[in-house]
């Protein structure tokens, strides 16, 4: 620690962060731009200026950039004397020199970090009068509006995209003041991460054109605390809703999970919540005749659903919270309940779970992963399945630059000396994976094979760690050679980290990495760990809550030993092929289908109850860590429409078994349903102890979901009724439907509907919320660790068999950011970036085949004829073809089949 001496008040600070940094952590407000927490200093705005004196008697002193300064002991600044003041507010004036006087028809308006910093300068006037540089803007895409025009040339764009993400389709061109932030020519932003430009940039450059299409202002929107349902990762996010639809979503600080930045699939991926043509009413048919139903009726026809049929089986989804697979479960009994997972995804998710019960190996956070050193990465391709995780990753290869700066005294903050470091000197990563991946570019080496040639290959690394292990026959030298390389830089590192997981459904590559983990451990020469990713939000929620694969309930029901299916928010199609499906859905009259989308289940169903979505009710997840976090109710569509008639899972599903049992109804509220699970799952009981319930309090206040405004609930509603009809009350969480309520930092609570603080309207009021900028909030990271506290036995490696026949073409799964997972196939907005559907050959197969860049291709596989466009990877091995394994047409049931010809299509 440091002692200084700001404006004449003494403060013990972080001795290795600036002087800007230890001021805004100490409560101070210092004007800033180009800084930011997690890009470090450069010093190009000279807007955070604050006076340095020599002693406590100096009045004069000289003035400093806060941010390039650092938090020497013994330091004294005034930050509210003259001298600063004026040069500060001369700076914003410079800075506003050629931006436009927009601010009523800017979209950042009320969000402004710009208009925050202006107006705690008190700038007001300005005395430029001539003609003002014009810039032409840029088509970015469907998601990000450029307008040019309002840039103050703060380099924090091109510094995030370039620098921190790894962008290479934008950046900065011209000189003096002349400088343009964008791309060479008009395009999409290539980028998983190019959303947070909206949030980096402190002016209206860059907003968000989904939130466009329906705008409005900031504090006239509706938030609560969310986590993003797109992969396993789990990061939080604040949602915003006004009448009855989503209409933007931001990121929301975690300090161990995303901090600052979310990507493009959980920032955009959310029309699918707004789509006017979903299930709003119960429906039942009856000789093919379709009869709406209210909710008694619901309710009655499900009773005679139950007394109908007796051996009925449940499947659940791991797109949806635990509250209501735990719902299903106890309605159809634990031996019918199914967790709706594939046989294979099933066995990779037990081991996963087997390590995080049993094994005494380290699982980071998001955040740790950014810390290792030397990182091995086998069957995955994270940029596309984890976007986040992916991010993290590249983070943890330029952190070598840090270190090296830091052990010649330089501060980790000083953005310009790490970034020309960071060219010679970064961390190790080594892929394995099918073909190439986007992370191959900061990789030391890259091995393209199948996933059981990529498990040899892990597996002769695990035995250079470990001779008790098998030797692997069949490795070429050069093979060989490698893995005693890869061995010997995992085994030297100070940190080690493995990556796997279960989007190449394949058990193999996770003993793999299991073993290799295992290995280094017993050396006991430095840290391993373990990260494993699932493909769905709440797999590991799921796992735990146990069931039979769906390939069970497949086969029981072409058995007959099941007479009726329940389907809760889970689409049969996405995986077993169509005409499988259809033959499944011959017999209607049995099939009671809950979901909030007209999926192609929904529609076979002869009973349908319309549930609510992530965005519009509250539940738990367990991200990829381990922890269990909870989402909350953004707003009640049942106020917003008084017709529909739409309830969570878990309520349509205790009515029914309370109507059915004639039982009185016992679940009324959500911790209801928490604490009967956690009585009967103690790895739960965490959840009921450790996370908010309703009645949570602040000072006897609920928290508001909504920030102050000026108008109020009447004026939003005034085309409708000028009568104001009180708002809705939430027995399930602690928040209120309205502005009413605590909305301040506090110690006790970590569930920050939106960033606002009194000044700091934009997402830098994040500061206001954190113990120190940039690190954990005041009121600590939300969520729970399940497993932290395990009692673990000893390691325990594990065998198998590889076995490959080479006679026959086999399918491997490839993915996009956007179309693979599950609900954003429902999205209009995000169109434009889904990839159409291609299969992917190796170069040597299209050469052998006789095929060309713009070939068609056909082959026949599971009951039906597929005819697609190619794509010819360079790195892919013969006897593979790639597809887009969880599109629509394209099921999981196609993983691994085996095909007997591919020939070319000619028209």
């Amino acid at each position: 620690m440091s002692k200084i001496y700001v404006n004449k008040k003494k403060y013990y600070v972080n001795k290795s962060h600036n002087l800007l940094q230890v001021c805004l952590s100490i409560g101070l407000d210092i004007p800033y731009f180009c800084w930011h927490p997690k890009l470090g200093s450069v010093g190009s705005c000279r807007q955070c200026a604050v006076t340095q004196c020599n002693s406590l008697s100096d009045s004069q002193g000289r003035l400093v950039m806060s941010c390039m300064t650092p938090a020497i002991d013994g330091s004294i600044i005034l930050t509210n004397d003259k001298i600063s003041k004026i040069f500060r507010k001369n700076i914003v004036e410079l800075l506003l020199t050629n931006h436009p006087h927009d601010c009523p028809v800017c979209e950042e308006g009320g969000n402004c970090h710009l208009q925050d910093v202006t107006a705690m300068n008190k700038h007001h006037i300005r005395n430029y009068r001539f003609l003002k540089r014009t810039h032409k803007n840029q088509y970015l895409g469907s998601f990000i509006k450029h307008e040019m025009n309002r840039c103050i040339g703060c380099y924090r764009c091109v510094r995030y995209y370039k620098d921190y993400a790894d962008g290479r389709d934008f950046n900065v061109y011209g000189a003096n003041s002349n400088i343009y932030f964008g791309r060479v020519e008009d395009g999409i932003l290539e980028n998983e991460h190019s959303g947070n430009l909206v949030e980096i940039c402190p002016t209206g450059v860059f907003t968000d054109k989904t939130h466009s299409q329906q705008y409005n202002r900031k504090w006239d929107m509706q938030y609560a605390p969310s986590i993003c349902q797109s992969c396993s990762v789990g990061c939080n996010i604040s949602i915003g809703e006004r009448h009855g639809e989503i209409r933007r979503i931001e990121n929301r600080y975690h300090q161990n999970i995303n901090h600052y930045f979310i990507c493009d699939l959980g920032r955009f991926g959310y029309s699918h919540n707004n789509l006017k043509n979903r299930p709003k009413n119960p429906s039942y048919i009856i000789n093919e005749k379709l009869t709406t139903l209210n909710l008694d009726e619901a309710i009655k026809e499900g009773e005679n659903f139950f007394k109908r049929y007796k051996n009925i089986i449940g499947v659940g989804s791991s797109r949806t919270s635990i509250e209501n697979n735990f719902a299903l479960k106890e309605l159809v009994g634990e031996n019918n309940f199914s967790h709706g997972m594939s046989s294979e995804e099933e066995s990779c998710l037990k081991l996963i779970l087997n390590v995080f019960k049993n094994n005494n190996l380290y699982i980071p956070s998001l955040k740790e992963i950014e810390s290792y050193d030397s990182i091995l990465i086998l069957g995955e391709d994270l940029t596309q399945t984890s976007p986040r995780l992916a991010l993290a990753v590249r983070q943890a290869i330029k952190n070598k630059a840090k270190d090296i700066a830091e052990s010649n005294g330089i501060p980790r903050w000083n953005a310009t000396v790490i970034s020309n470091i960071s060219e010679n000197y970064k961390n190790s990563l080594y892929i394995t994976y099918t073909h190439e991946t986007k992370l191959d570019d900061v990789s030391d080496w890259c091995y393209f094979a199948s996933t059981d040639d990529q498990s040899k290959f892990g597996s002769a690394i695990a035995h250079n760690l470990d001779n008790n292990l098998p030797i692997i026959k069949n490795l070429s030298s050069f093979l060989l050679e490698k893995a005693t390389f890869i061995a010997k830089k995992l085994l030297n590192a100070k940190k080690a980290l493995i990556i796997s997981g279960t989007n190449s459904f394949n058990t193999s590559i996770i003993k793999t990495a299991i073993n290799i983990a295992i290995s280094i451990k017993k050396h006991k020469k430095n840290h391993v760990a373990l990260t494993f990713l699932t493909s769905s939000a709440n797999a590991l929620g799921l796992g735990l809550i146990g069931g039979i694969s769906i390939d069970e309930v497949y086969q029981r029901w072409n058995q007959k030993k099941a007479d009726a299916i329940i389907f809760m928010e889970y689409d049969l199609y996405r995986y077993f092929s169509q005409h499988d499906c259809d033959d499944f859905f011959k017999k209607r009259n049995n099939i009671l289908v809950i979901d909030h989308q007209y999926t192609k289940t929904y529609k076979n169903s002869t009973l349908s109850l319309p549930c609510l979505n992530f965005s519009e009710s509250s539940g738990t997840i367990i991200n990829f860590e381990g922890r269990a976090q909870r989402f909350f109710q953004v707003y009640d569509p049942m106020f917003i429409d008084q017709k529909n008639c739409l309830y969570e899972s878990w309520k349509w599903l205790h009515f029914i078994q309370c109507k059915f049992l004639n039982k009185k109804i016992s679940w009324l509220k959500l911790d209801d349903v928490i604490a009967s699970y956690s009585n009967k799952y103690p790895i739960f009981k965490k959840i009921k102890i450790s996370l908010p319930n309703a009645d949570f309090r602040i000072k006897n206040q609920k928290i508001a979901r909504s920030p102050n405004r000026c108008s109020g609930r009447t004026a939003l509603k005034s085309n409708i009724d000028i009568h104001e009809h009180s708002q809705p009350q939430d027995i399930n969480t602690m928040f209120s439907f309205s502005m009413e309520g605590f909305n301040q930092p506090n110690k006790s609570f970590s569930y920050i509907p939106f960033a606002w603080f009194p000044g700091w309207n934009s997402p830098q009021a994040w500061n206001k919320f954190q113990e120190e900028v940039g690190e954990e909030l005041i009121s600590g990271d939300s969520g729970v660790h399940l497993f932290k506290e395990n009692t673990k036995i000893s390691d325990i490696y594990l065998n198998f068999e590889i076995n490959i026949e080479k006679k026959y073409w086999y399918i491997i799964p490839y993915y996009h950011i956007f179309g693979h997972e599950e609900l954003t196939q429902y999205s209009s907005i995000i169109k434009e970036n889904i990839v159409a559907p291609y299969a992917l050959i190796s170069k040597l197969d299209a050469l052998k085949i006789g095929l060309k860049k713009d070939s068609v291709i056909e082959f026949h596989c599971v009951n039906k004829n597929f005819r697609l466009n190619i794509r010819i990877s360079k790195n892919l091995h013969t006897k593979q073809i790639g597809l887009p394994i969880g599109r629509k047409d394209f099921p999981i049931d196609l993983v691994g089949k085996k095909i007997k010809y591919i020939r070319e299509f000619i028209k």
